[in-house]
């Protein structure tokens, strides 16, 4: 906070300090034990008693604990005294219980018995205990009045409940610890003993609340702004820094609280939350707030209070030693900036002031000598001369800041640090020794223009300042330039005399650290530790620990190694009676502060008010099957005296259930939301107060409460402690249906037999022929067949599922595994409903789509239902079947981009075809999952057991490709279901023609789910993997006989039409799917062939994510059991790809346009193919596609990394054996001027770029071809082709992406120019492939000279043709956010900044 214009000396990397908070929330409650008890007589010998307490009556207090260290004759009820006291309570109104003992009743209150008779463990041993709130009412806060609670005369430090750095050596302030920033709302609650209040840290605000405790305490600065009265009508409060200002210091010095927030103050900063997390520097923060005060009080009586109280002047003069010439400038300071240690040397100054000695402050004014090179040129000699150049005070402000420098840098490791060395300063300090009495304007000095406070830092000024422009001796501080030597030398030296009353202190390094402000109070001469929300009394002693470390010599940077806390920042006030002020009381205050206490105190009680309401108010989860909008979540809160009838009628509005069900048809009881668990009910509690029945006010509870609703003509069921509750869904085999749940509730010690009985009278059904079944978990069933088994014993818990079937057929006489009851219970546990996007340009209708259903009755032939349903599944299937032809004869017409082997495959795949009849089951109709089979089947027997089928057996494996060009983020790959997707669980089974609707339970009633057979469970399980496969990133679809995988682990499947009311219906064509999840991703397209209309390998399955990102699921081998209900499914049309075949992204490259990177086409390449075997194929493609006409010879295929041309692809090269290639891969075309001239690897291609300075203009790029990687020879090429002399040309290697942008106004002097290497892939340069990029120039060119408006146009063209390329216009590292007060509210966007 230095403003002043002299160049300021050994002032090097004066960088402000980064604070850094200890940011983890942990609540550290400091308990100190009182006096010890005069009973015991030898206490040090006697066994002690380590008691830590929780305090769990509420969320506030949860977190805390009180440590107690009593002696073991301590009795319970002097226990309760200590906690009562210590916790700030009440005694009698909570109690004590052990913390590892659940259901253990209170410890006696009243009790005499010692802590040793009752179970406590002496000797170090930790005995934990829980503070509760007794009869379901929280403790009742001691009042200041009472005397319970920090009533004793103990120091501050040592009694307080705060939160903070832990005292050392019986200080609460002089610590190294970083304080928590987080803090117990009920800590804050009562005024400190020492009447100060403390501050809340935000985050990192510590350096804040430093200076604002600092600014409070100054007597002259809280007056003065107490005198300024705000006008609402001018400006917003929220922004006026003033008036924040204002309001926290008549809270500072009115409110009861411990601390309070200073949120509303950095609020009027312009600041967001995230500034609370910036770390900033004190001297920083005070220059910045002194400025924004400025602009604030301008044109008010305030306009120059900063002035009046800390701004001083001083001389900055150099006088000729031959001629005696002196010429001078006045300049003001804010505060003086004293160096530690000079450059350089190994001992630090050891104090502020010394006058036998060169100290701090001496060697701030100490004149140095101009002589040699650096010698001054005197105005009346007319040449060089040796010359004194010093600084002079010329008077001192009331209150004089001084900061000492103690953050340097280190040029040996290049970083920051901190000077931790010793600096004695004193109590009072004389300055009178600093007025020099020679300092007088004579004939011979030149009378140089005040710099003034807007010229800091400036040497040259020819402006005068508005403070000093008529007068240079002023009202403010003690001006004694105009006054002659004998008068100064006669001043009393008690006008020169200031008092020290605060000492910033940083604890930490350069990195990091936390300050806090030891000030004292001018009213009763005592010393006060701030330390954020903690205010305590400290002494002179603990001032004395702020010096700092040891001066000793151990170095430069000895200071390392020792205290990191010391003194950083000192402000002393003048002794002058005259003007010292006292702080204003309540009853001096003017009549707007008056209004603003009223308004403030009413506002702290209507949040004392509130906060009782909050402390009584219990807050628990509701939960409500609502009739119409199915199960709801709120949060209920209802205070504690309220009776459950008007926690019923509060739910009741909560869930929004008047006009849909009375209010007499619903009641409140206790629930289990994770389990769903009914626990209990309240029958006759309807008048209990509610903080009884859930067991006090509590921060969070063990359950929930459910409001149950019935139909009028029902009757609750009571629910009885102790009960479990059980879901019993009804199964029927003959219909192969499993109804919805029915509740039954049972106890764990009834037997299996006693359960059937139960449940016999819940659904009408036999008990003797019942089978209970009990899932446990996930594919977990478990047949209950023992009947004098306990529920309990059999795994019942709060909350259970159960499945029943009684009938009388012979299904309960084979093995469970083999029963056609475990696999309609196996398949409804599997079955998924998924929704399927199909590509609109699909062939048929969604009309025509209907399914296979059941028909009614047991007629031996079809009935007319499922014929009609035979014949509409017929035609689907012949439609599918034209298309696939006519797809065959598209492909064998496009065949120019395939082999005649895969030609032949191709048209194999198709020509056998013919249209899909049935052989309808005299007994039953066929469903769709069999029709699609048959069509799988006719497709594949031609190729599969033809000998018209290609001789080339890799023909027959046909893969899925990875990623398709429609896909919005062409980087997206199928990692993501290649990690979640299990090995599949085949079956070799396949649909029983005798098929039904299921309608399943649980939110899976619209599966309607027909009959599958199911292998036995863990039965068939296979994993196919191929090597090749895996490396190509595809599965086949086809087994090594080339027969379908997914004829062979066909598990069910069921598709339907989406309802018309579903959303997707007008978008989109959409089909219900319904499938086991543990069908593979192969035989679920295959499956989906009919609804596509061509066959699986002609389309692509995308999952679709909850952010609506799609990724491809290309494993064919894996199943669906990462799917879950109602997940999306995008199908696209496309190829899929062939074994080894991976699709291709083509790029244009075009190095001289302003967007050098243009996408062309997806392509395919093979394994084994050459890139000129590639570009073959893709010049037809992109002439039909792009229209662009190329010859072979005058194109290239080059690698693309990002935007990044890489390494050039010769004819030659062949895939997977000279080029690696993945999925996603992408390639860059380049189209040449000339024939190709890349003809061996060895070659490199480099771009490279001329700079013109005299024109500040680029050339365009042009390509140069090296024979190896020397840079003599890139050199010589550039030479020639530049006809630079080679002795003049300089190069130097682009920045960043291509195309390297850099602006003109940077490139001369910011790039590397002509490293000093021989070869081109060493450091700096490091070019070892194509597509590096070299600029160059002449080095004899001289720049273009720029006038300054000609240099700002051309900024803004540069600022914005980067801006569009996406580059920046400066390289230059991150630097600090930078501490700035916003005087408009709030920062301005910068709509050039990323």
């Amino acid at each position: 906070m230095y403003r002043t214009a002299h160049a300021e000396r050994n002032d090097l990397y004066q960088t402000p300090v980064a604070e850094h908070e200890n940011v983890s929330r942990f609540v550290r409650a400091v308990v100190s034990r009182d006096k010890e008890m005069p009973s015991i007589q030898n206490a040090a010998e006697e066994p002690r008693v380590l008691c830590i307490i929780q305090d769990i009556t509420s969320a506030k207090t949860v977190n805390e604990r009180l440590t107690l260290n009593l002696p073991a004759s301590t009795t319970l009820s002097k226990l309760y005294e200590d906690v009562a006291h210590k916790a700030g309570y009440v005694i009698g109104t909570f109690g004590l219980t052990w913390g590892n003992t659940q259901d253990m009743a209170p410890l006696d209150h009243s009790s005499e018995m010692a802590l040793s008779d009752s179970a406590f463990e002496p000797g170090g041993k930790k005995n934990f205990l829980q503070l509760i709130d007794k009869d379901g009412e929280q403790p009742q806060i001691a009042s200041d009045e009472s005397g319970t609670a920090d009533s004793s005369g103990l120091d501050d430090s040592s009694q307080e409940r705060f939160i903070g750095p832990l005292p050392r050596d019986g200080t609460a302030s002089c610590s190294g610890d970083y304080s928590s920033p987080s803090y117990s709302y009920s800590s804050i609650l009562s005024k400190s003993e020492t009447g100060y209040v403390g501050l809340v840290n935000q985050a990192m605000t510590c350096y804040l609340n430093s200076l604002l405790q600092t600014l409070f305490m100054t007597p002259e600065f809280r007056n003065a702004l107490y005198n300024w009265e705000f006008e609402e009508s001018e400006e917003d409060p929220v922004t006026s820094i003033p008036y924040q200002l204002q309001r926290l210091f008549v809270l500072l010095q009115t409110s009861k609280k411990r601390a309070i927030e200073t949120t509303d103050v950095t609020r009027s900063f312009g600041w967001d939350s995230s500034e609370a997390w910036q770390q900033h520097d004190v001297q920083e923060l005070c220059r910045v707030m002194f400025d924004a005060l400025e602009q604030k009080w301008k044109q008010t009586e305030q306009a120059d209070l900063i002035n009046q109280l800390y701004q001083g002047k001083l001389k900055d003069y150099v006088r000729c030693l031959e001629c005696g010439y002196e010429s001078w400038r006045i300049d003001t300071y804010l505060d003086i900036p004293l160096v530690i240690r000079p450059f350089g040397a190994s001992q630090a100054y050891g104090s502020v002031v010394l006058f036998d000695s060169e100290e701090a402050l001496q060697a701030f004014i100490q004149p140095e000598t101009l002589d040699g090179p650096n010698q001054y040129f005197c105005e009346r000699c007319k040449k060089k001369c040796d010359a004194r150049k010093g600084l002079r005070f010329l008077h001192f402000p009331y209150l004089l800041t001084l900061q000492l420098k103690r953050f340097d840098f280190d040029y040996t490791t290049m970083h920051r640090i901190k000077l931790n060395d010793r600096m004695i300063f004193p109590e009072e300090l004389d300055m009178s020794p600093f007025i020099d009495v020679e300092d007088e304007k004579s004939p011979q000095t030149e009378s140089c223009t005040d710099s003034g406070a807007e010229n800091e830092g400036s040497c040259h000024s020819d402006q005068m300042s508005n403070d000093f422009s008529t007068d240079d001796c002023v009202d403010e501080g003690i001006c004694l330039d105009n006054t002659s030597s004998t008068e100064r030398v006669m001043k009393p030296k008690s006008l020169l005399t200031f008092e020290l009353f605060s000492v910033m202190v940083h604890s930490g390094s350069a990195a990091g650290g936390h300050y806090y402000a030891c000030i004292k109070s001018f009213s009763d001469g005592q010393w006060y530790s701030f330390n954020d929300q903690h205010v305590s009394k400290i002494t002179q002693d603990d001032i004395r620990k702020t010096y700092g470390g040891s001066s000793g010599s151990r170095g430069y940077y000895s200071s390392a190694f020792v205290s990191s806390t010391n003194a950083y920042m000192l402000i002393y006030r003048l002794k002058d009676p005259s003007r010292n002020a006292k702080y204003l009381s309540v009853d001096d205050f003017p009549e707007h502060i008056k209004s603003l206490v009223q308004k403030e105190k009413e506002s702290e009680e209507q949040e004392k008010r509130q906060r009782e309401i909050e402390r009584n108010t219990c807050k628990i989860k509701l939960f409500c099957m609502h009739p119409v909008k199915m199960m709801m979540e709120s949060k209920l809160e209802v205070h504690k005296d309220k009776t459950l009838r008007e926690a019923t009628e509060m739910a009741y509005k909560l869930m929004e259930l008047d006009g849909i069900v009375s209010l007499d048809c619903c009641r409140l009881v206790k629930y289990d939301e994770f389990h769903e668990y009914l626990e209990r009910s309240y029958e006759g509690e309807e008048d209990t107060p509610m903080g009884l029945l859930l067991g006090g006010v509590k921060s969070s509870y063990m359950f929930d409460l459910l409001l149950e609703t019935r139909k009028p003509e029902q009757v609750f069921q009571p629910y009885k402690p102790g009960e479990v509750m059980v879901k019993v869904h009804v199964v029927d085999l003959k219909t192969e249906t499993i109804a919805s749940p029915i509740s039954v509730r049972a106890y764990l010690n009834q037997t299996i037999t006693e359960f059937k009985q139960l449940i016999a009278q819940a659904t009408g059904l036999s008990a003797d022929s019942m089978r209970v079944v009990l899932e446990r978990c996930y594919n977990d069933l478990r047949l209950l067949y023992l009947p004098n088994k306990t529920l309990k014993a059999e795994g019942f818990f709060r909350s259970n599922k159960v499945f029943i079937e009684s009938s009388e057929l012979t299904d309960h006489q084979v093995t469970f595994t083999d029963s056609l009851l475990w696999k309609l219970l196996d398949r409804h546990g599997n079955t998924i409903r998924l929704l399927v996007l199909l590509p609109e340009q699909s062939p048929g209708t969604l009309a025509n789509r209907t399914l296979c259903q059941k028909g009614g009755g047991d007629s031996d032939a079809p009935s007319e239902e499922s014929k009609g349903n035979r014949k509409s599944v017929e035609a689907i299937l012949e439609e599918s079947t034209e298309k696939l032809k006519n797809l065959s004869l598209q492909q064998q017409q496009q065949g120019s981009s395939t082999s005649d082997s895969q030609k032949s495959s191709d048209a194999s795949d198709f020509e056998h075809i013919e249209s899909p009849t049935q052989e309808a089951d005299s007994n039953s109709s066929l469903c769709v999952a069999a029709d699609n089979r048959e069509l799988e089947n006719r497709i594949r027997a031609a190729p599969g057991g033809s000998g018209g089928a290609s001789s080339d057996p890799e023909n027959h494996f046909t893969c899925e490709e990875r990623s398709d060009s429609e896909v919005n983020n062409d980087r997206s790959t199928s990692s993501v279901d290649s990690d979640i997707l299990s090995s599949s669980h085949s079956s070799d089974t396949l649909c029983n023609a005798d098929s039904g609707p299921i309608q399943l339970a649980n939110g899976l009633d619209s599966h309607s789910i027909t009959s599958s057979r199911r292998s036995k469970a863990h039965e068939g399980k296979k994993e196919t993997w191929d090597t090749a496969e895996e490396d190509s990133g595809t599965d086949s679809e086809y087994d090594d006989n080339g027969k379908s995988k997914a004829e062979a682990q066909y598990l069910y499947f069921r598709a339907e039409p989406c309802s018309q009311d579903d959303p997707l219906w007008d978008t989109q064509k959409c089909l219900v799917v319904h499938v086991d999840k543990r069908i593979t991703l192969a035989a679920f397209k295959q499956n989906l062939e009919p609804y596509v209309g061509v066959a699986s390998t002609q389309f692509k399955v995308f999952r679709v994510y909850a952010n609506n990102q799609e990724f491809e699921s290309v494993r064919l081998n894996e199943t669906l059991s990462s799917f879950s209900d109602d997940n999306k499914i995008t199908i696209r049309l496309g190829r899929a790809l062939k074994k080894g075949e991976y699709r291709v992204k083509v790029y244009q490259l075009l190095v001289n346009e302003a967007e050098p990177c243009k996408f062309l086409v997806d392509t395919v390449f093979a394994k084994g193919m050459t890139v000129r075997q590639s570009k073959e194929e893709l010049l037809p493609q992109l002439k039909e596609q792009c229209k662009l006409e190329l010859s072979i010879d005058r194109v290239r295929l080059r690698k693309k990394t990002w935007k990044n041309p890489g390494t050039v692809f010769l004819d030659y090269h062949v895939y997977e054996e000279d080029i690696s290639i993945s999925s996603n891969w992408e390639v860059f075309l380049e189209v040449l001027s000339e024939p190709e001239k890349m003809k061996s690897m060895s070659q490199l291609a480099v771009l490279t770029r001329r700079w013109n300075p005299s024109t500040m203009k680029l050339g365009p790029f042009q390509e140069v071809i090296l024979e190896s990687s020397s840079v003599e020879e890139l050199k010589e090429k550039l030479s020639e082709m530049s006809d630079i002399p080679l002795e003049n040309l300089e190069f130097a290697k682009g920045r960043g992406t291509f195309p390297c942008d850099i602006s003109v106004l940077e490139i001369h002097q910011d790039l590397d120019w002509n490293p000093k290497v021989s070869t081109l892939n060493v450091w700096p340069l490091y070019i070892c492939d194509d597509g590096a990029v070299v600029f160059y120039r002449d080095s004899t060119e001289e720049p273009l000279e720029l006038s300054e408006d000609e240099r700002n146009e051309l900024m803004k063209k540069e600022s914005s043709r980067l801006l569009k390329t996406g580059h920046r216009v400066s390289y230059s590292p991150r630097k600090e956010k930078a501490l700035k007060i916003y005087l408009d509210g709030g920062p301005a966007k910068d709509p050039g900044q990323d």
